[in-house]
Order: C-alpha cells, then sequence, then structure tokens
C-alpha cells in the first residue's frame, strides 16, 4: 500500500498523502462509483484520470467507512463526502496525490518543482511576497506561495478570486524542514485568515491550511 503518510492532528485536520503505484483498473475495482462521479469520470482523459480515481480512494481510505460515500462537488465546484460533516480538498501532481479533511473550510495543494513557474511569478505574487524570495530557494519559495494561494483557493471555493489581488500571504523565511504561513483571502466586503503549514516531499512542495 504506496501510503506515504496520514497525520490526524487535535484540531480534528487530518492530512493523507499517497504515491500512486496503481492502475486505473485497480482503483476501479476498490471503489464503486457513484452515477454523478460517473459522469465527472467521463469528462476526464490521460493521467488525470489515474489521479482522480487515486484521490477518491484515499479520501475514502481516510474517512474509516466501510461503504464508500460519494464524492461530489457543488454548484462552484467545490468538493464535498457526502453525509458528511467535515470539509475537504484534494490535490495531486504526477504521482501523488493529497487529500485534507477538517471541520472548517480546508485547501490542499501538492505541487512538482518546476522551472517554469518563474515565468508565472508576476502573475500571482504580490511586491512583498516576491521581494521576500531568496536567490537561494527561489523555486521552492515560489511554489510555496504558489500553493498556499491555491490552498485558500480551494478553502473559498466559490471562485472569481485573482491569487495577486485577492489572497495575501505573509513573507517568511524558507526552512527546508517545513514551517507554517499566515494567510488571508481579501475581496470586498470578505475577509478570513488562514493558518498554513508547507513541507517538502523530495522534489515537490505540499501546503496545506484551514480557516481560523
Amino acid at each position: 500500500m504506496p501510503l506515504v503518510f496520514h497525520n490526524t492532528y487535535t484540531n480534528s485536520v487530518e492530512i493523507g498523502l499517497w504515491k500512486i503505484e496503481e492502475s486505473e483498473l485497480w482503483f476501479i475495482e476498490q471503489m464503486d462509483l457513484f452515477p454523478d462521479e460517473e459522469e465527472m469520470i467521463a469528462k476526464i482523459e490521460g493521467h488525470r484520470k489515474l489521479e482522480w480515481l487515486a484521490g477518491r480512494w484515499l479520501l475514502h481510505w481516510m474517512s474509516g467507512r466501510k461503504i464508500r460515500g460519494a464524492c461530489l462537488k457543488d454548484e462552484f465546484g467545490k468538493p464535498y463526502l457526502e453525509n458528511s460533516k467535515l470539509q475537504i480538498s484534494i490535490s495531486h501532481s504526477r504521482k501523488l496525490v493529497a487529500v485534507m479533511a477538517g471541520p472548517k473550510a480546508v485547501g490542499i495543494d501538492i505541487q512538482l518543482i518546476v522551472p517554469k513557474i518563474t515565468r508565472l511569478a508576476h502573475k500571482f505574487l504580490r511586491e512583498k511576497e516576491a521581494a521576500s524570495i531568496t536567490e537561494k530557494h527561489q523555486l521552492a519559495m515560489m511554489h510555496v506561495y504558489w500553493g498556499a494561494k491555491e490552498s485558500l483557493y480551494k478553502g473559498y471555493g466559490r471562485k472569481k478570486l485573482e491569487f495577486k489581488d485577492h489572497i495575501k500571504i505573509d513573507p517568511f523565511t524558507f526552512d527546508s524542514n517545513g514551517g507554517d504561513l499566515i494567510g488571508v483571502v481579501s475581496k470586498e466586503e470578505y475577509q478570513q485568515a488562514y493558518w498554513l503549514k508547507y513541507q517538502m516531499i523530495d522534489n515537490y512542495v505540499l501546503v496545506y491550511g484551514m480557516e481560523e
């Protein structure tokens, strides 16, 4: 079983990370997909279908249920687990899938570190965020900022957020062992703070957070 880790915290937050080594058929044989899920997966092609299946399997495994609950999407496209009070978030990148569950709005993001992010940084980094990035840890820090903003975007869950304008991450000092972040979603009358954590896993960056 390629479970990388599964952690449960005192604030009822769960984090799971799965390394995909199975085939699409293996996951399909483990799960009876619901009609709405069948419709969703029919629209997905290539490796993303395998990642989608792995994410739903990890979510089910973490739930501890004998009978699987459907993983559906609300009117904004935010995933939720049927008949569960916990809020969830799912992310995947190549061979890794991450799932988070918690009592408040949550968001998780896993990203393979790639050089092309430097070409996109001006689109999502605010001036103070960009100024905090060091040359030595440039790629890692850019991915942490991106992952933090992606996590808050998912936590907000209503789309129509601009990463640069509406999501602010307090500048931080990078630590290869991981660390804590503070983020805020601020749009018109809405303002919500989130706690965030990041960690490095081989050549990936994992970031996750929940509403304060």
